[in-house]
């Protein structure tokens, strides 16, 4: 079908309209990611800090004993996105955490989600969600959630029967330079290994490390400082995979949209070239109309 040099310039408008938008959200998309990775790296500075109080902590009262299992409640915490136009984001960690929930029948965890989208995705799923959260909407969102988090956490466990809580962190990581996977982590109780590690790690000072708090205080506070600084890495990271996949999506568009631009530009010559080619045409006919005394003046 032909189309007129009017519906054309009307459909080139229209795209060129869409790229200034696409290449608006991929330009926020990298403006926005860069302070999250900034402040990833910083939580981490924090983290290793708390770990070596656990290690001082350690050093000075010796291991901690280990307790026989038991049958706590499991809390799950799904980090999603409200923010959109990042592709099947949400719904890729919902899958997953449905295999994972399905994958160990025997356990039924409470779930906390961040993001009404991801709630959407999991009730989908067939996920029945105990609390919605807001998601950060900026670096200094992160700490506020992290701390929200760490006194809700905080709360479960004291009203837990047996006064522990085992809980897991579902969100999607960086898998290299550019590929991204939803991952299930655990958060409590805290990793043996790490425990262990810092067990045996030596302590380099000439001194023992003193303390001016009771033990068990210093050891609830160096716990909450722990769990403080893995929820806002989990945060920070979920948001650097979401402006990720943001940035791919938007990259595709734009590409989708050039092509798509070129398609017009190109066809919009060729109609100018055909209206051209008829007008000379006419022309030409009517002179040779003229020269032939075909037509008569008036």
């Amino acid at each position: 079908m032909t189309q007129t040099l009017e519906k054309l310039a009307r459909q080139t408008g229209s795209m060129r309209g869409i790229r200034s938008v696409v290449h608006t959200m991929k330009t926020l998309s990298v403006i926005n990611a860069a302070p999250y990775e900034r402040a990833a790296r910083a939580i981490e500075l924090y983290h290793e800090t708390v770990l070596e109080g656990l290690h001082a902590f350690l050093t000075s009262f010796g291991p901690i004993p280990e307790r026989p299992p038991s049958k706590a409640p499991q809390i799950l915490i799904v980090f999603g996105s409200d923010h959109g136009l990042c592709g099947n984001y949400n719904e890729a960690l919902a899958r997953h955490v449905s295999d994972q929930i399905n994958g160990t029948p025997a356990t039924h965890p409470r779930v906390l989600c961040v993001g009404a989208q991801m709630a959407d995705a999991l009730a989908d799923q067939r996920i029945t969600v105990d609390q919605t959260l807001f998601p950060a909407a900026s670096v200094d969102g992160i700490g506020r959630l992290a701390n929200l988090l760490t006194r809700r956490l905080e709360h479960l466990r004291n009203t837990a029967q047996a006064r522990e809580i085992a809980v897991s962190l579902a969100y999607v990581t960086q898998d290299g330079r550019q590929k991204q996977s939803p991952a299930v982590t655990s958060l409590l109780p805290i990793d043996d290994v790490l425990l262990s590690d810092l067990q045996t790690k030596p302590w380099v000072s000439r001194s023992r490390p003193s303390f001016s708090m009771p033990a068990n205080a210093l050891f609830m506070a160096l716990v909450r400082s722990h769990l403080f600084a893995t929820l806002f890495r989990a945060i920070a990271e979920a948001l650097m995979t979401e402006n990720a996949a943001r940035l791919a999506l938007m990259q595709q568009a734009e590409k989708s949209v050039d092509a798509r631009l070129e398609d017009l530009m190109s066809e919009t010559r060729r109609v100018r070239q055909d209206e051209i080619t008829t007008e000379l045409l006419d022309v030409i006919i009517g002179f040779e109309a003229l020269k032939e005394g075909k037509v008569k003046l008036p």
